[in-house]
């Protein structure tokens, strides 16, 4: 009988350097390192692209001074040396400039997830990474739930998890707290499901 391990099947090196040779290789390849696990990602539709640009649009409109960076990878060293690649990481604008494909997740005030129509999006999106982006201390993990048709503003993180957890339909205007301070009218979110 094997033996079980808590520690990852492969180095983040070891990890950065596939992910180099799958995108490379590979074109539109997503590789991720969360929990010590290796995971691929499906390529985002249109709606998903459109559900971003929505975003994109009310970030500028409410905090100019910050931007939403698409596709980021961003270094979740504190949860088992992962790395994450959000959907969307709003942090003050420049904040990743010199930083290479894997930054620094300290500017990052909030990690945004839309929900892909692959089965691995419970396990990733629901389960992995509200708990690596806590453990990241990244103060607000936003998941745009295309599947239930819902948002999921995670908040008040503790180094493990989100002690709070607020979950809105479609069509409510969701409050997104301290340090962003917006609130998006998601009526527009109906139009991107299937």
């Amino acid at each position: 009988m094997p033996v079980m391990t808590d520690r990852p099947h492969m180095t983040t090196e070891e990890f950065e350097g596939l992910a180099l040779m799958a995108r490379s290789r590979m074109e539109g390849a997503r590789l991720e390192f969360i929990d010590g696990k290796l995971r691929s990602r499906a390529l985002p539709d249109g709606d998903h692209g459109a559900i971003i640009e929505w975003l994109t649009r009310i970030c500028m409109q409410h905090r100019p001074e910050l931007w939403l960076y698409a596709g980021q990878g961003i270094k979740a060293d504190q949860y088992r040396a992962g790395r994450a690649i959000p959907d969307a990481a709003l942090a003050p604008s420049g904040a990743f400039a010199g930083q290479g494909e894997w930054a620094d997740p300290e500017p990052v005030l909030m990690a945004v997830e839309v929900t892909s129509w692959d089965s691995d999006t419970d396990r990733r999106d629901r389960i992995e990474k509200p708990r690596a982006y806590a453990a990241t201390g990244i103060p607000i993990y936003l998941l745009i739930d295309r599947d239930t048709c819902q948002i999921v503003v995670h908040s008040e993180p503790d180094g493990q998890r989100y002690e709070l957890v607020r979950t809105l339909p479609f069509g409510k205007d969701v409050v997104l707290p301290d340090p962003v301070n917006m609130t998006l009218p998601t009526e527009p979110l109906k139009d991107w499901v299937r």
